[in-house]
């Protein structure tokens, strides 16, 4: 599963001016999994802060947080149209 998604990521960013190598886009690989990590990490804290009664303070901004950028909803459903890409 994990191998195709990251087929899927480098056959996308492959296609990208400028790349010629595996090399060129390990960066904004790793940035990507980074943010995802981060905003996955954010979304488990404040969880775990709601159930206890406590107030969590997010790190990153709501505008530039995974969910709102990379994978946002309507109504549960991921929207293709807001994503960006």
């Amino acid at each position: 599963m994990f191998e195709q998604t990251f087929k899927n990521i480098d056959d996308v960013l492959w296609k990208e001016a400028g790349c010629t190598t595996e090399l060129d886009y390990t960066e904004q690989t790793s940035w990507m999994l980074f943010l995802k990590y981060l905003d996955d990490l954010e979304h488990e804290r404040a969880m775990e802060a709601e159930l206890l009664g406590k107030p969590y303070t997010h790190i990153i901004n709501p505008e530039h947080r995974w969910s709102r950028w990379a994978a946002p909803k309507i109504n549960g459903k991921f929207d293709h149209d807001a994503a960006l890409t």
